[in-house]
C-alpha cells in the first residue's frame, strides 16, 4: 500500500474507485432480488417479521450504495490529488464503507449458518402449517404461497456472492482508506509519500532557479 506515488498512484485509485462501483451496483442488484424472490414471502408471515433476514438485507442493499459513493468519490481524488477537501471525503467515505461492508458480511455469515443449520426453518415462517419443525430441504405437506425447496436454494445461492462481494468491498475500501491517510501525511506511508513530494517540489525550484539566473545572464 505503500506503493503509491504520484504516477501510478491516481491510476490504481481510479481502478480501484470503478472496481468499487461495479461491486456496488452488482451487490445492490442481489439484494433486490434477494428482497422480491425470498424477503416478500417471509418479512411480514401473520403479522410477524423475520428480522435477521431484513436486517441482513437492509445492510447488504445499503452496503452496495455506499460502495458506489465510495467509488464516486476515489475516481474524484484519483483526478483531483492536491485537493484536500477530497482527501478527507476519501477517509469519511472508505471508513464507513469499511465498517458498512464488515457488518454485512458477518451478517450474512449468520444468515447462512442459521438457514443451514436450521435447515431452512426460518424460510418457512410464511407457510401455515400445524406441524413442527418445518425442513425446507425436505417439506412436508404444508399450506405455502412459495415452492419451499426453490426458496432455500435461492437463498443460499444468493447469499454467497453477496458474501463474496461484501469482502471485496471491504478489501477495496480498507484500501482507499490508507490511500486517503497517505495523501493527508498521517502514518509511514504518509511520511514517505510526504518526503517524495517534497524532493519533487525541492528539485522543481532549483530548475526554475535555475532558469531565472540563465535569464537574468
Amino acid at each position: 500500500m505503500c506503493g503509491f506515488d504520484k504516477e501510478k498512484g491516481p491510476g490504481w485509485l481510479m481502478k480501484k474507485g470503478i472496481t468499487l462501483i461495479l461491486v456496488g451496483h452488482i451487490n445492490f442488484i442481489m439484494g433486490a432480488i434477494v428482497h422480491g424472490s425470498i424477503l416478500r414471502h417471509i418479512s411480514k408471515p401473520d403479522g410477524g417479521l423475520t428480522t435477521e433476514y431484513t436486517a441482513v438485507n437492509i445492510i447488504s442493499v445499503s452496503s452496495g450504495l455506499l460502495s458506489i459513493v465510495s467509488g464516486i468519490v476515489a475516481i474524484l481524488v484519483s483526478r483531483n490529488l492536491p485537493v484536500s477537501k477530497l482527501h478527507i471525503g476519501l477517509l469519511v467515505s472508505s471508513v464507513l464503507n469499511t465498517l458498512l461492508s464488515a457488518a454485512c458480511c458477518v451478517g450474512l455469515l449468520l444468515a447462512i449458518s442459521v438457514t443451514v443449520g436450521g435447515e431452512g426453518q426460518g424460510l418457512m415462517k410464511g407457510c401455515n402449517a400445524s406441524m413442527a419443525p418445518i425442513n425446507a430441504r425436505a417439506p412436508i405437506s404444508v399450506d405455502c404461497p412459495f415452492d419451499t425447496t426453490r426458496i432455500y436454494d435461492t437463498a443460499l445461492a444468493l447469499w454467497f456472492p453477496c458474501l463474496l462481494l461484501s469482502a471485496m468491498e471491504t478489501g477495496l475500501s480498507v484500501w482507499c482508506f490508507v490511500v486517503g491517510l497517505t495523501l493527508r501525511g498521517i502514518g509511514p506511508c504518509g511520511r514517505a509519500y510526504r518526503e517524495q513530494f517534497g524532493e519533487e517540489g525541492e528539485s522543481l525550484a532549483r530548475r526554475k532557479l535555475a532558469v531565472a539566473s540563465a535569464h537574468q545572464a
